[in-house]
């Protein structure tokens, strides 16, 4: 890559200012997007300046004197995707971006967040994996050819980490991974080593990650929790006997809720005191098809279909109130989008989230469906589709440092 453009795409990322009388931190790549949406907007001095004389700012010796903490800050800020290009502008920039610089590990975790992403799993030998970026609006290939080649599926990403479970053709395999820096490792098989439903929290303030393994078509299996800083599985307590709605889980604030028909309501497991309890939380009456979503801190939403009828069907999320154990309904979706979505009544849907953002796809529709439920908008995704059986969709948070492994 040419080190002068590649210079340019270093200093673009530094060059954007964070107004002190913004609270919110804007996302890394928005930039671009805000700038193009006010063009009337007088351009500053520096933009004049620098438009005049390009060659004496992106002048190469001036990149090559910058000292090393200003280099590191600059490039911290570069959107993750873009790092990889950057290491073959100069051996000094490639042993920073290599993940050996602890200083540029530091200042990348500090750094304000890309912002959202999806992670498309499709599973294959190899498996294809790749990325779409909200923010930037483009795609990344995410190669996986590090990987051994096992049967593997999508549990899910946290943190940056991306968690794959699966058959390495005699027993169940469990493999955290971050495919950015393609660090990977395979942990030890479970007490009880058998298909679960998994799921995967990271605690960036403690340098580690938990997997929680919990629903199993066999009810006589213990819950299982893996934990990093021991490097080992610990059994907890059996979940006590339930009718799940679906094995479909959702995790916030230490605690995983999964849908029980009997006794009607939720299962919340309790990951720092190891306990399970039943949350009397009756389910919206005529509701079809119900996803536990979770969102930000404690918030948890119940998104599915209400209505017996195809022409009376409507599509809406509830938020657990924990103090009074009711969902109360805070949105519905409008009809055009319920109508693009689910083009027919029976028409199955899959809905995950993250972050107070709700993704919706189908099996027909070419294109997902997004939700942020703070700002109450609805918007679609290009080219999220899942019309391949074998295609997963997560959330994902790209990041470079490899500190939780």
């Amino acid at each position: 890559m040419d080190s002068t453009a590649a210079a340019a795409t270093a200093r673009a990322a530094a060059a954007r200012p964070t107004s002190p009388s913004r609270p919110r931190t804007k996302p890394r790549g928005l930039d671009e997007e805000t700038c193009a949406a006010t063009p009337n907007r007088a351009p500053s001095a520096a933009t004049t300046s620098a438009a005049a004389s390009p060659a004496d700012a992106m002048d190469p010796r001036v990149w090559a004197a910058l000292p090393d903490d200003l280099l590191i800050e600059v490039l911290a800020r570069v959107p993750p995707f873009l790092l990889s290009r950057l290491r073959a502008v100069s051996r000094r920039w490639g042993t920073v971006l290599r993940g050996g610089d602890p200083s540029f590990l530091a200042a990348h975790a500090a750094a304000p967040s890309h912002g959202p992403c999806l992670l498309a799993f499709t599973r294959g030998t190899p498996p294809h994996c790749g990325a779409l970026s909200l923010p930037l609006r483009a795609r990344y290939r995410l190669p996986l050819t590090f990987l051994p080649a096992w049967d593997l599926c999508l549990v899910g990403s946290s943190g940056g980490l991306v968690c794959l479970a699966g058959s390495d053709g005699a027993a169940f395999r469990t493999i955290i991974c971050n495919p950015l820096t393609q660090a990977w490792r395979v942990l030890p098989g479970m007490h009880h080593n058998h298909p679960r439903q998994l799921v995967l929290a990271v605690d960036r303030k403690l340098r580690c990650y938990k997997l929680i393994a919990a629903a199993s078509d066999d009810k006589t299996l213990p819950t299982e929790v893996y934990d990093s800083r021991e490097d080992k599985w610990s059994v907890h307590q059996m979940m006590p006997a339930a009718n799940l709605c679906s094995s479909k889980m959702a995790f916030c604030d230490s605690r995983l809720y999964l849908e029980t028909l009997s006794p009607l309501g939720l299962m919340m497991y309790k990951v720092d005191a190891a306990h399970w309890e039943h949350i009397p939380a009756k389910f919206p009456r005529s509701l079809l098809d119900g996803y536990l979503v979770a969102g930000a801190r404690r918030r948890l939403f119940l998104v599915g279909r209400i209505g017996l009828y195809s022409t009376l069907q409507s599509m809406r999320i509830w938020e657990l109130d924990h103090g009074k154990t009711i969902w109360v309904e805070i949105s519905r979706m409008p009809p055009k989008y319920f109508r693009a979505l689910l083009r027919l009544s029976a028409e199955r849907f899959e809905c995950f989230g993250q972050d107070n953002l709700i993704c919706f796809t189908s099996w027909n529709q070419g294109k997902g469906l997004l939700y942020d439920v703070d700002k109450k908008a609805w918007s679609w995704i290009a080219g999220c589709a899942s019309q391949l059986c074998n295609t997963q969709f997560c959330f994902y948070e790209p990041r470079f440092d490899t500190s939780v492994f």
